[in-house]
């Protein structure tokens, strides 16, 4: 549209009409002359007010998004933080119930073989000497201990000392092919040497050649002399396989130790052995074997053709045709009189039951 004074002019016009229009539409009020004419605009471009916003509405929540993603990054930041701080310290708590259980029934097995131990933990698994099994504990002659001293835990012998700094202290496991201990086992008392085979159960070789040895026969410690580097009675594993003597003056069997060499974590080196052997107290009690379960009694009963339920002694325990609440006496005949007593005569129910 060109610039020129007419199309000023009707601008100017269009202005004063859509001002005289305003007026007289805030004067009216609610009977606006100019209500019906608002009512048919919203009829012809409501649908079209719908489709533009439906088209911009998008736009505008992405611009809020983005305006607001700075305080929400900053919320999820603070609540990933949270959960991570909360999730340490479950770890952690579970952690400690795990180490204050192990403590305790160490402490129970050490009060049972009256055994003065020194509790530490494990701090490092395989020492740089070699490819042996063994531990590093945190403590060492700091705290009172020594070479060639017993290692146990909760469950049975750990191993034994054999490397003391001052305040770490290196542990070689039962397990280890160079670990051998002496043995006894429980109730028979043979004697015998066990040695580490690595993962696989321990080997030990019976003195007694025709030692009577089965599975699920458990072992304890003999002993050392001076109780160095083993004191008497620890638990040390239970029978899994027996193999034949073959003639041999030794017999071999393979025990599966009490202890998870792969799980360690607190243990206890007895510094202060027992006065006297604990023999077998250490060890856990055995459980119960279920009774058999007692066989029911039966009784034979034979029916007579006069309807006497007879046992198998030929004693008459009834009759198939006695009502219940019957005065009749167990065993009496059905065609059996009462006698003056009231009770029914012998004779006859012989009779009845011979006419019958």
């Amino acid at each position: 549209m060109r610039d020129t004074r007419e199309s000023r002019l009707l601008l100017v016009l269009l202005i004063a009409i859509a001002f005289a229009l305003i007026t007289v539409d805030i004067r009216g009020g609610e009977e606006s002359p100019v209500d019906g004419a608002r009512q048919a605009a919203a009829t012809v471009f409501g649908p079209v007010e719908n489709g533009v916003a439906a088209a911009v509405d998008p736009v505008g929540n992405a611009i809020g998004a983005v305006r607001d993603s700075g305080d929400r990054h900053d919320r999820i930041a603070a609540l990933e933080h949270e959960n991570a701080a909360l999730k340490t310290k479950l770890g952690s708590d579970d952690r400690n119930t795990s180490k204050v259980r192990q403590l305790d029934t160490m402490l129970k097995s050490a009060g049972a073989g009256q055994y003065g131990i020194k509790a530490a933990e494990v701090i490092a698994i395989g020492a740089a000497q070699g490819f042996s099994w063994t531990i590093t504990i945190d403590a060492g002659a700091n705290d009172g201990l020594q070479r060639d001293m017993t290692v146990l835990n909760g469950e049975g012998l750990v191993g034994r000392v054999t490397t003391v700094g001052p305040n770490t202290a290196t542990v070689l496991l039962a397990n280890d092919p160079d670990f051998t201990v002496g043995t006894r086992m429980e109730k028979t008392d043979e004697l015998g040497f066990a040695t580490g085979q690595g993962s696989r159960p321990l080997s030990v070789q019976f003195l007694n050649g025709k030692a009577d040895v089965k599975k699920g026969d458990r072992l304890v410690t003999f002993g050392s002399s001076k109780d160095k580097p083993f004191v008497p009675g620890v638990p040390v594993g239970e029978v899994v396989r027996v193999d034949p003597s073959g003639g041999d003056l030794t017999r071999t069997v393979y025990v599966r130790p009490y202890v998870g060499f792969t799980k360690l974590d607190i243990v206890g080196i007895v510094v202060q052995a027992p006065r006297d052997d604990p023999r077998d107290m250490v060890l856990p009690k055995q459980p119960k074997k279920p009774e058999k379960p007692k066989p029911t009694p039966t009784v034979t009963v034979t029916v007579q053709p006069n309807g006497d339920l007879v046992d198998g002694s030929g004693k008459v325990v009834g009759n198939i045709n006695e009502k219940p609440g019957s005065s009749a006496s167990p065993g009496a005949s059905p065609g059996a009189s009462p006698n003056a007593s009231g009770n029914a005569d012998p004779a006859a129910g012989d009779a009845a039951n011979e006419q019958e």
